[in-house]
């Protein structure tokens, strides 16, 4: 029985996807780096601080993996308080309301750092609906590891089986299957080149998991 919903933030609740893209981009610039769009591809779902020291290792950067980390967050921040294109994804506010007034527990679990998340949060006044909160930026592996979930579901107090995740990446789906956890994979149009074939369930409109709408 479904008792407990774990959400991904990135590409799932919010559009942060083209803020990270800018604010990663405009980092590759400040360290003179090149980043093919296939490379940067395989980083969905996975926390900064793991891409940023696969970056140093790739490109044999002398700057250490926490500085290119400094410059990415010094961006994003600057984005996230001036930059009109962030917004909560279509029907996510609606599903989130529709689980929290059906009795689901809900957890937040991104690999979004927690300043990021909470400013997230604060903005849209999610707070209200959501048990717990856990950054995968905290944790010491990122996904497709699936520690994040584990946690998660020991925030909601909920059995594994019990649960469900709603991932939009192939690294996140990864995770939430190396969990044993039922994985709906949110098929975004922000979430380009990802492999949902792990996810149990595939979807492309939170309509179709409504709480009336679930098995």
């Amino acid at each position: 029985m479904l008792k407990a919903v774990l959400f991904d933030m990135d590409g799932v609740i919010v559009d942060t996807e083209p803020l990270h893209r800018k604010a990663y981009f405009k980092m590759f610039e400040d360290v003179n780096i090149e980043v093919s769009e296939t490379l940067y591809d395989s980083f969905t779902g996975q926390a900064t601080l793991p891409i940023c020291r696969t970056l140093c290792n790739h490109f044999n950067l002398s700057d250490a993996p926490e500085n290119l980390v400094a410059l990415k967050r010094k961006h994003f921040k600057y984005l996230f308080e001036n930059d009109s294109e962030l917004a909560l994804l279509d029907g996510v506010h609606n599903l989130i309301k529709d689980y929290y007034n059906n009795g689901l527990t809900l957890v937040l679990a991104s690999s979004a750092s927690m300043p990021n998340i909470n400013r997230i949060f604060d903005r849209f006044d999610l707070n209200k609906y959501f048990k717990a909160k856990i950054s995968g930026a905290d944790l010491k592996a990122s996904k497709p590891h699936p520690e994040i979930f584990i946690k998660a579901a020991e925030l909601a107090n909920e059995r594994r089986e019990n649960c469900m995740v709603i991932e939009d990446s192939t690294n996140g789906i990864a995770a939430a299957k190396a969990a044993n956890i039922y994985c709906v994979g949110f098929k975004s149009p922000h979430s380009a080149n990802q492999d949902y074939s792990k996810a149990d369930r595939v979807i492309t409109s939170f309509d179709e998991i409504l709480f009336a709408n679930l098995p």
